[in-house]
């Protein structure tokens, strides 16, 4: 039901794009209900009950049910969905997507397969490979969708490994990802819709009639930064902590690394790309947009984009409001000097690395290009398997034909058509030899016969000896 009644929102855009991008969209969804479908009738044939609770990846049921959850949450492989449908659904139908779909895989997942340490790497790979697409990334809310999957690689990270504080970072860094994430597709929802581009080679200097969605921009940005005070600073953190806590410290470098990326490409990229660099209203520009201006979103927009930045700053600066809401019991203090420290070090870095790649040229130009992910792979392979299955059962199909319409249904009929006549023939053979003799003579009557029961003429007599034959063979059946 969610995967049939979310497509909607995107197909909702009525562009060739939409409907294509809604189509693998559903494929996928569909699939992941089927494999939930599988997955639940075999534990209810193993077990007698459908109650959600805690499972182990043992047996064919409880992967089946992994993969199923696992395609919701954009596990690496299974991604493209997202990346690929968000972009292309309406302004607002994006940030209904962006709060429900994910979010109800990263809490069906904490319900069932918490503490499997499968999901610490793949959490881990989810919050790092999608820094790179991003950077390189021209469309704005493409680069929000891998920021989206970078996220939601935090939370499972956290439910794989499975500790009270691991847990509730998940959920809290899954609530706040609703406000954050929300608010910056809010904010590009608005751009898109006052412009009509999305792509960052497209835009520039829309602070200038556009303030307060560029300031809303900004307050998501620094929010899925982690910056302190921000709500993205009271969640990731309790994830990093339990994950150094329980001495996984390679993954803890993997989401520190995976925490400067995301300021690359969410915290600085989107409000600089969309609201700053260069002026799309300069005559001096070198791009086709000279004259882009936009105008303020509407009173509608700005008001939901200032209530999602008033609760990202609110749970910023009062995590306990968002900490007593949490399933389990939290003792945790993110304001710690050395953490806040620690936070401040690791941005101020990556904003200076951004900087110097910008002014060395060496930052990743904005390239009016589709970024191939890995759904060329199922793209491509759909295809082989395609004309494989093409050549394959077409050819049989071909040969079947051939034998069957061309040569046996034909005999069959000239068989069945002439049965008749060579019955009374070879009936008939043993009295025209008596009276005959002569071996041409027979050639010729059988010839004649045949003739006449082309057209439907029987002799008489051989008609009532037909008859004959077929009682006495009926009497001696009975």
């Amino acid at each position: 039901m969610l995967a049939v009644t979310s497509v909607f929102q995107i197909w909702a855009r009525k562009s060739p794009q939409s409907f294509g991008a809604g189509q693998r969209y559903l494929i996928f969804h569909i699939l992941s209900g089927l494999l939930l479908l599988g997955g639940m009738g075999l534990h209810y044939h193993e077990t007698g009950s459908l109650e959600i609770r805690q499972l182990e990846l043992a047996g064919l049921a409880a992967w089946l049910i992994f993969f199923a959850i696992g395609i919701k949450c954009a596990f690496p492989g299974l991604h493209t969905w997202l990346v690929e449908g968000y972009p292309a659904g309406t302004s607002t139908g994006t940030v209904f997507l962006c709060c429900f779909t994910t979010k109800v895989a990263v809490c069906t997942l904490a319900r069932t397969f918490a503490g499997t340490e499968l999901l610490i790497w793949i959490g881990s790979a989810m919050a790092m490979f999608p820094i790179f697409y991003a950077v390189i990334e021209n469309d704005l809310r493409r680069v929000l969708g891998y920021s989206m999957i970078n996220q939601i690689g935090f939370m499972v990270v956290g439910i794989g490994i499975g500790t009270d504080l691991s847990i509730n970072g998940a959920v809290a860094h899954a609530f706040n990802d609703v406000l954050f994430k929300g608010l910056l597709f809010m904010s590009m929802g608005a751009v898109l819709m006052r412009t009509g581009r999305i792509n960052g080679s497209d835009l520039g200097g829309l602070y200038k009639t556009m303030p307060w969605s560029a300031g809303f921009c900004i307050v998501g940005a620094s929010s899925i930064s982690a910056f302190p005070l921000f709500c993205g600073f009271v969640s990731k953190s309790l994830i990093m902590s339990a994950a150094a806590h329980e001495g996984y410290t390679m993954v803890w470098f993997m989401l520190l690394f995976a925490a400067a990326g995301v300021f690359h490409h969410a915290g600085i990229k989107i409000p600089f790309f969309a609201f700053y660099h260069h002026d799309s209203s300069a005559p001096d520009l070198r791009l086709p947009l000279t004259g882009i201006q936009g105008r303020e979103a509407p009173l509608n927009m700005l008001c939901a984009m200032g209530l999602g930045a008033t609760l990202c700053i609110f749970i910023g600066c009062f995590p306990r409001f968002l900490y007593d809401l949490l399933p389990r019991d939290v003792v945790y203090d993110p304001y710690t000097v050395s953490h806040v420290i620690a936070q401040l070090q690791l941005l101020c870095f990556s904003a200076l690395a951004f900087a110097a790649l910008q002014m060395l040229k060496l930052y990743p130009p904005e390239l009016r290009s589709t970024n191939l992910d890995t759904d060329w792979f199922f793209r491509k392979g759909m295809g082989a398997v395609e004309r494989f299955l093409a050549w394959s059962l077409n050819g049989i199909n071909a040969f079947v034909k051939a034998v069957v319409v061309g040569l046996a249904i034909p005999s069959i009929q000239s068989f069945l058509t002439h049965l008749p006549s060579r019955t009374l023939a070879y009936l008939q053979t043993p009295q025209w030899g008596i009276l005959s003799g002569r071996n041409l003579k027979l050639r010729d009557k059988r010839r004649d016969l045949c003739n006449e029961a082309k057209r439907g003429f029987f002799p008489a007599g051989l008609g009532a000896l037909a008859a004959v034959v077929i009682l006495g063979l009926l009497f001696f059946a009975r």
